[in-house]
């Protein structure tokens, strides 16, 4: 049990000392570096451009939500190709294939309920 309980200090300790190496290497450079604000300094910076106008644009949702689909269709690939791995595996077969179509149908479900809503249209 010593064993056990030993190999999570050792991560403890390991993930202390990362903490303090990142601590100390920031306050070493905030101590060594060079502070000297100026007003061109202290300026918003947009790729070499001067800013000009207000700093806010309004953004249609329709984008957020094309963003959402695309991560809900990135985490299914991320579950299909390991399951396709286990699914070869014997003594997986249909356990595996009801647990997958059962996600798939929740995957279903998500974009029914978005074209429902006329989400998925581009105008």
């Amino acid at each position: 049990m010593e064993d056990y309980y030993g190999s999570y200090v050792l991560v403890a300790v390991l993930f202390g000392i990362g903490v303090a190496i990142v601590a100390g290497a920031l306050t070493i450079n905030r101590l060594l570096r060079p502070t000297r604000p100026t007003a061109e300094k202290l300026t918003t910076y947009e790729c070499g451009v001067d800013p000009v106008g207000d700093g806010w644009a309004q953004s249609q949702v329709r984008y957020y939500v094309f963003t959402y689909l695309y991560v809900v269709f990135a985490v299914d690939a991320v579950f299909l190709f390991p399951w396709a791995t286990v699914f070869d595996a014997p003594g997986y077969g249909v356990t595996t294939l009801v647990e997958m179509f059962v996600f798939l149908g929740f995957i279903a479900l998500g974009i029914l309920y978005a074209w429902r809503k006329r989400v998925l249209s581009w105008t």
